[in-house]
C-alpha cells in the first residue's frame, strides 16, 4: 500500500514515469511516507543512508557510476541543511540529482516547532530549480502539483546536467496508507532541437497522424521582425488561430475572429470541433475563450514552442516543450504536411466566416472600428491592456499594421509610456495608441517628457471609469462597490494635454467622430501630436457589447 498524500503519488509516480528509480533514502518521520511509497513499489531500488551529509555524496557516486539521474530523499529541519556540501558538489560537477526533502505545513515555520526552517529555496543558486510542491485539495492543485515535478525533473538535464530541488510540506495524519496504486499521470518531455533533432522531426510526424491539428500563434516577443514567407501548403493543410498581436506571421488563412466564433458555438460543436493536438507559438494569448476551451477539451498533445524551452501550461495539457525559434519550428512543420490529409481546416473557415465584422452605435467599440478602417499602412498601433485590446480583435485590422501591446502580465501600468518610447524611436512612422481613461490618466506622466513629436496620436476612451468590471461575471456591485470597484471619475484629459502641446479634440458623437477621422489618421496633417478624446456612457457601452453578443447566439 502506498501513501495517501496525492502530492507523495505524484511524485513517486512521475519518478517512476522519468525512469529515475535509483533513490538514495534517509530515516525520518516527516519523510516516512515518501520512504514508505518508494519503498514499496517495486520499480524502485532504495539505498538506506543514515548520515544525510553522507547520502548526498552517495548519491553522486551512483549518477556517476550509473550514468543517469539519481534521486535522495531526506526529513525536515536541519536535516535538509546537511545536504548542501553534496548539493554543491554535484552542481558545479554538474551531476544530475533530484533532492527531495519532506517539510512542515508553512503555517507552522518559525513558531517553535521540531524540526522547522524556511525549506524552499533553501539551496539559493546551487541548483538549476527549485519547487515547492502544493497539498493537493483541488484538481487545480493536482494540476499544479503536476507541472511542478515535470519541471524539476527536467531541467537535471537540460542546458547541461545538474541538480533540482523538490520541497514537499506534509500535514499530519503522515501515516495512512490505503492507497493500492500510483496514479496515472502526465508526462511533460522537452526536446531541443539542436540536440534532439531527429526525435523531434519523428515526433511531429507522429502527431500529424492526427486529423484535427489546431496551431495557435500568440504575441510576438519581438514585433517588428521581418516577416517571412513560408510554404503555403502549411497554412493549407493545419488550422491557424492568431489574435492580432501576432504580427510575424501573416497569411489569409490565418484565423482570427475564434474568439467570437467561440461564443457562438453549442457545447456539442465545441466537442466535435476539439483539437487532438494543439501547437503554440510565440508568446501570450489574449483570449480567456479559448483558454477556457481548451482547458475544457484538452487536446492528446499540447506541443509548446519556445526559443528557450520554457514549460507554458496554459491549457493544463501540455505534453511537449520545444527549445527552437518559431521561424525554424514552421519549416519543420512541413514533414508532416503529406501524411496530415483533412478538412478540419476547411470547417474552422466555415464557422468563422459566417460571422460578419460587427456594427455598433456610437460606443467605445465604434470609436475602435473607425480607427482601425482608417488606418493608414505601414502604421504602428498600440492597444493598452483591458477592455481596448479585446474590443479591437472584433474588427480586422491591415496586414501591414504592426499591433503592439504590454502583455507579458497584462497590467494597465505604462501602456502609454512604452507607446510613446516606441514612437520616439521612428519620428516619421505613425504612432496610434487606443487607452482607456484608467490606464491613461495612471500614466499620464508619459507625456511629461519631450522626446515624442508630431507622430503620435491617442486615441483616449473615456467613458468616466474601468468599464472592464462592469462584465465581470458573477460580480453584482451596489450603489456603493460600483464606484470603489470601477474607479468612476469626471476627469479631462483636454487640460494636460494642450499643457503638454498637443492639439485636442473632443468626440461626444458618432457625427463628431467621422467628422475628425481623416484628419487624426493623415500623416502631416498636424505639425503637433495629436489627442482624441472620446467620451462615452460606460453602462451605454455594456449595454451595446453585450446586445451584440445576444443577437450572434440568436
Amino acid at each position: 500500500m502506498y501513501s495517501d498524500k496525492k502530492n507523495i503519488l505524484q511524485l513517486v509516480a512521475l519518478l517512476k514515469a522519468h525512469s529515475i528509480i535509483h533513490i538514495v533514502v534517509c530515516p525520518g518521520s516527516r519523510n516516512a511516507p515518501i520512504v514508505h511509497t518508494l519503498a514499496n513499489c517495486e520499480d524502485f531500488k532504495c539505498y538506506t543512508v543514515t548520515d544525510e551529509r553522507s547520502a548526498g555524496f552517495f548519491a553522486i557516486g551512483l549518477a556517476l557510476r550509473l550514468n543517469e539521474t539519481v534521486g535522495v530523499c531526506c526529513t525536515s529541519g536541519s536535516a535538509v541543511l546537511n545536504l548542501q556540501p553534496a548539493v554543491s558538489e554535484a552542481f558545479y560537477q554538474r551531476i544530475p540529482l533530484v533532492v527531495i526533502t519532506a517539510d512542515r505545513p508553512a503555517a507552522w515555520i518559525g513558531q517553535m516547532d521540531g524540526q522547522t526552517l524556511p525549506q524552499p529555496n533553501v539551496f539559493g543558486t546551487l541548483v538549476k530549480k527549485s519547487v515547492n510542491l502544493p497539498e493537493i485539495h483541488t484538481t487545480e492543485d493536482e494540476w499544479y502539483c503536476n507541472r511542478l515535478i515535470n519541471e524539476a525533473i527536467l531541467n537535471t538535464h537540460f542546458h547541461n546536467y545538474g541538480p533540482v530541488h523538490i520541497n514537499i510540506p506534509l500535514s499530519e495524519p503522515l501515516f495512512e496508507f490505503n492507497t493500492k496504486e500510483l496514479p496515472e499521470v502526465r508526462t511533460i518531455n522537452r526536446f531541443s532541437a539542436l540536440e534532439h533533432s531527429k526525435e523531434l522531426e519523428d515526433y511531429i510526424r507522429k502527431c500529424c497522424q492526427y486529423e484535427k491539428i489546431l496551431i495557435i500563434a500568440g504575441q510576438d516577443s519581438m514585433p517588428f521582425s521581418v516577416t517571412e514567407n513560408y510554404p503555403s501548403s502549411i497554412f493549407e493543410q493545419y488550422t491557424w488561430f492568431a489574435e492580432d498581436l501576432c504580427n510575424s506571421i501573416k497569411n489569409d488563412k490565418l484565423i482570427r475572429n475564434f474568439d467570437t466564433a467561440l461564443y457562438t458555438m453549442t457545447t456539442e460543436e465545441k466537442k466535435t470541433m476539439a483539437p487532438d493536438v494543439v501547437i503554440t507559438l510565440n508568446g501570450h494569448i489574449v483570449s480567456k475563450r479559448l483558454k477556457q476551451y481548451l482547458r475544457s477539451n484538452p487536446p492528446k498533445e499540447h506541443i509548446h514552442v519556445s526559443p528557450n524551452g520554457a514549460i507554458a501550461d496554459v491549457f493544463c495539457s501540455l505534453t511537449v516543450a520545444v527549445e527552437q525559434n518559431t521561424s525554424d519550428f514552421i519549416h519543420l512543420l512541413s514533414v508532416g504536411v503529406d501524411e496530415h490529409s483533412t478538412t478540419y481546416s476547411d470547417k474552422w473557415q466555415e464557422i468563422c466566416s459566417k460571422i460578419p465584422e460587427p456594427e455598433f452605435a456610437y460606443s467605445e467599440m465604434l470609436a475602435i472600428a473607425t480607427l482601425i478602417h482608417h488606418l493608414p499602412k505601414d502604421s504602428i498601433l498600440h492597444l493598452a491592456n483591458s477592455s481596448t485590446i479585446r474590443y479591437a480583435q472584433l474588427f480586422k485590422i491591415s496586414s501591414p499594421t504592426t499591433v503592439c501591446c504590454n502583455r507579458g502580465i497584462n497590467g494597465i501600468e505604462g501602456s502609454l509610456s512604452t507607446a510613446i518610447g516606441c514612437a520616439s524611436a521612428n519620428p516619421n512612422q505613425l504612432n496610434f495608441i487606443i487607452i482607456g481613461d484608467l490606464s491613461f490618466f495612471y500614466d499620464m506622466n508619459a507625456l511629461w517628457n519631450s522626446n515624442y513629436s508630431s507622430n503620435v496620436r491617442i486615441l483616449l476612451l473615456n467613458n468616466g471609469s474601468g468599464e472592464i468590471f462592469h462584465s465581470l461575471p458573477g460580480l453584482e456591485m451596489t450603489t456603493s462597490s460600483r464606484g470603489a470597484i470601477t474607479a468612476t471619475h469626471t476627469t479631462s484629459a483636454k487640460g494636460w494635454a494642450e499643457e503638454r502641446g498637443f492639439e485636442y479634440i473632443c468626440i461626444n458623437g458618432a457625427t463628431s467622430l467621422e467628422q475628425n477621422i481623416k484628419s487624426f489618421t493623415t500623416n502631416g496633417a498636424s505639425d503637433r501630436p495629436i489627442l482624441m478624446e472620446v467620451r462615452t456612457d460606460a453602462a451605454m457601452d455594456v449595454k451595446l457589447l453585450k446586445d451584440y453578443y445576444h443577437q450572434l447566439k440568436h
